[in-house]
């Protein structure tokens, strides 16, 4: 039986890596870490790198693209992203074999297709991806100020999701944080925060979804006991994941 296998290699506003494979081939979403990094925590998880296709970049933002240069060289692999996130990026990080995608156009990376789709966030041309294989579908769903109609629409066709859970709003409005970036933090052009997430999954969830990956979780402005505590009451019915920014998360098969 054909399966797909998923994990978090890095999640958090210091770096952005989901790894989606199957027996043979795999694709990275977002290469927020040094090739080095991302190696090790292949190596901990036994992924063999030479399985890994592709990286998909959802935007220019550091902590989502500082690997991709290096990682596209190292492993021999393209980059697929947008034109307008190319030239947003910095120079030092842009990929020497960048493949384009355009938003909300299908296309297929060996036996993967991939679903990008355009989601509200402060960046050039921010996309999110379903990633479907064998009638099977995983969302990678961060970075998103507050869930459109695109979103919601991906969210319900899933079987699995990386999806973000990025502050608590106490934290965040009772925290260190100036004014203006609590303001975009919290704006929807931002992130979701734990209860936005939650709310999310209450009202879109398709009937096939099972599992979630609470994702870039804020190192400041929130604490994966926080962002555990939302999301325990559905802990009955969906899989809930938490994610790290200082290592890999278990493999899980869907």
């Amino acid at each position: 039986m054909s399966k797909i296998e998923i994990c978090a290699l890095a999640s958090g506003s210091n770096g952005n890596c989901y790894y989606i494979g199957n027996d043979k081939e795999a694709l990275l979403v977002d290469a927020g870490l040094s090739a080095r990094q991302l190696q090790m925590r292949l190596a901990e998880r036994q992924i063999d790198q030479r399985k890994i296709k592709a990286v998909l970049i959802t935007h220019e933002h550091s902590d989502h693209c500082r690997g991709a240069r290096v990682l596209g060289k190292r492993f021999q692999i393209p980059v697929y992203l947008t034109k307008k996130t190319f030239l947003a990026m910095r120079k030092a990080v842009q990929p020497e074999t960048p493949r384009w995608f355009e938003p909300n156009q299908d296309f297929q990376v060996g036996e993967f297709l991939v679903t990008p789709f355009a989601k509200q966030h402060d960046a050039a041309d921010a996309c999110s991806f379903r990633i479907s294989y064998a009638g099977k579908h995983v969302g990678v769903m961060t970075d998103i100020g507050e869930a459109c109609d695109r979103v919601k629409e991906q969210f319900s066709q899933c079987h699995a999701v990386f999806l973000e859970s990025n502050y608590d709003h106490d934290m965040l409005m009772n925290g260190p944080y100036p004014y203006y970036l609590k303001q975009r933090v919290s704006s929807s052009r931002g992130h979701l925060s734990n209860e936005q997430a939650c709310d999310l999954l209450q009202d879109h969830a398709g009937a096939e979804l099972h599992t979630i990956f609470l994702s870039h979780l804020s190192g400041e402005n929130n604490t994966p006991e926080k962002a555990y505590a939302v999301f325990e009451p559905l802990s009955t019915t969906y899989r809930i994941e938490l994610t790290s920014r200082h290592g890999a998360t278990e493999l899980v098969e869907i």
